[in-house]
């Protein structure tokens, strides 16, 4: 009956790399092709010398300066950095630190990060924590953004998503009154106050029960002339209970008291106006920079089974963002893996602080285990059948050189198995489901001052489907669809609402679950900044 449906989805699930029998010979000469010019291109941890300066009479040596750049920059440079050692969480703090100690903002994030995400040994929650806190005492927007997403996941500290939020908009700027970070702060404050609602109504049906079950042991009790030891111990049982309870519920009653009350605005249409009149009033004063997109599509592979859809959807989505948003797009199609990382280290000569990169990746992915985390892969055309990861691309690679990009707001778009692995962050807290806020000239006003690394995946850690969507996979159809038919402002988080649903829906018709992903990339940059589409028709 279902003979059909599993051999569709045996062709639909070939975006994800996997032992083939068709597999072709691996040719050893080609695998050993630029190894070593290839270990030019990961950013290190760099440490450029001190600079003779000259003031008055007198001439000083400036301290070294850490940054994040390329291999081959940071000799270039006379700098000094350890290489092929990135898991060693030691060789990168001996890099940071003198320049943290110090008091630079960027030097203790990244020593914040480092310990964070433990580089090769455990996470220290800690110490992360610290540091983190000491750069964003200084006001500095990444520091502040990473401890939200540190709350938001109770990593180090209790989970408190009101906490997380609170650091959000200092990241973000915005003010406690602002009309964004109070709808946001609204909605977490009202789910916490039902669930605690829902909590005291228990403990108080529990006190009831424990109550009435003590008056009667002690009625026992006192009409026995010998009171056996086993209804003493459950008195004394009974008795400890209540307390634990009462100091419980004592607990919630002073959280819930601590809710602050909010006023609902009188008309909330009036505040947040429709999409429309959203951009009319606002795409003549907000200056939203050059847009540029990296297109990567990886269909025809050399040593593994290949795809059906990813060229098509590279075609597809190269005419669109040309045509209809102005982006000047640059194409890798069928790429090896020397081709797509340069293409990627590249972007760092073309983008400038003011600009906004779209890069879209379709093509095979896969994990591997390092023993302590998952890490995902992008899988270039001369990529070797798992677990041989000789020409596998790393999340790594991407993220390092998202970080070391000037561009002021990046969206990553990945259509690959394993695709969310790129961020291990928690998705948006303050997205919602209701997209007219999203073309609020606020909202988008103080987005565009703030730095953006954001990820759009076609799922998290699981496979994907590759067709579904006719000559397109059922996320690359969507994606384009949302895309094509817009006509307003797009933010990210709007377009991801709506994406995610026609994905959902167009799997469930082949009986596969799909769920794509919206995630910030923390480790890049991010800094609670968003991305736009705008179409041609409203610049100015």
């Amino acid at each position: 009956m279902h003979g059909s449906l599993i051999t569709g989805l045996i062709v639909l699930l070939a975006a994800c790399a996997t032992p083939a029998q068709s597999a072709k010979n691996s040719d050893s000469e080609s695998a050993l092709e630029g190894r070593t010019s290839l270990a030019d291109l990961y950013v290190v941890d760099c440490l450029l010398p001190g600079q003779v300066r000259q003031l008055g009479s007198r001439t000083y040596l400036t301290p070294r300066r850490p940054i994040h750049t390329t291999a081959a920059d940071c000799r270039l440079r006379g700098g000094e950095y350890v290489a092929y050692d990135r898991a060693d969480y030691k060789s990168a703090l001996n890099v940071w630190m003198t320049a943290a100690e110090a008091g630079d903002a960027q030097a203790q994030t990244s020593v914040a990060e480092i310990f964070e995400r433990g580089l090769g040994a455990t996470p220290n929650y800690e110490a992360a924590l610290l540091w983190y806190r000491k750069a964003a005492a200084q006001g500095n927007a990444r520091a502040q953004f990473a401890l939200g997403t540190m709350y938001e996941q109770g990593l180090g500290v209790p989970q408190d998503q009101l906490q997380a939020l609170n650091w959000y908009r200092l990241a973000w700027g915005l003010s406690q009154d602002s009309l964004i970070f109070e709808s946001a702060a609204r909605r977490e404050q009202d789910a916490l106050r039902a669930q605690l609602t829902e909590s005291l109504r228990q403990k108080d049906a529990q006190l009831d029960l424990l109550k009435r079950q003590l008056e009667e042991t002690e009625a026992k009790l006192a009409t026995t002339s010998a009171a056996s030891s086993s209804a003493r111990g459950e008195a004394s049982t009974l008795k400890s209970l209540i307390v634990q309870i009462e100091a419980a519920r004592a607990a919630e009653k002073q959280q819930m008291a601590a809710l602050p009350t909010t006023r609902e605005p009188a008309a909330a249409d009036a505040v947040i106006p429709a999409a429309g009149d959203a951009v009319a009033a606002t795409t003549r004063d907000l200056k939203f920079g050059r847009y540029y997109a990296l297109l990567i599509g990886n269909q025809d592979y050399q040593r593994m089974e290949s795809l059906r859809t990813p060229l098509s959807d590279v075609a597809l989505a190269k005419q669109i963002l040309q045509e209809k948003y102005g982006f000047t797009v640059a194409a890798v199609e069928d790429g090896d893996n020397a081709a797509v990382m340069q293409a990627i280290n590249d972007l760092n000569d073309v983008v400038t602080e003011d600009d906004n990169l779209l890069l879209f990746y379709a093509g095979h992915g896969s994990r591997l285990n390092n023993g302590k985390t998952e890490v995902g892969y992008w899988l270039p055309a001369n990529a070797e059948l798992p677990p041989r990861d000789t020409f596998w691309v790393p999340n790594e690679f991407v993220t390092g050189h998202l970080s070391r990009l000037k561009a002021k707001r990046v969206l990553v778009v990945v259509d690959s198995c394993y695709a969310g692995l790129l961020s291990s962050e928690p998705s948006f807290l303050m997205i919602g489901e209701n997209s007219a806020r999203y073309s609020d000239p606020e909202f988008i006003r103080f987005k565009l001052l703030k730095r953006s690394r954001l990820l759009l995946s076609s799922g998290g850690d699981q496979p994907v489907l590759d067709g579904g969507g006719g000559n397109h996979s059922v996320f690359a159809r969507a994606f384009l669809d949302v895309l094509q038919s817009n006509t307003s402002i797009l933010a990210s988080p709007e377009l991801f609402l709506e994406v995610r649903d026609r994905v959902q829906a167009a799997a469930a018709a082949f009986d596969f679950e799909q769920r794509p992903e919206f995630k910030t990339i923390k480790s890049a940059g991010h800094e609670v900044g968003d991305f736009f589409f705008v179409p041609r028709s409203l610049v100015q």
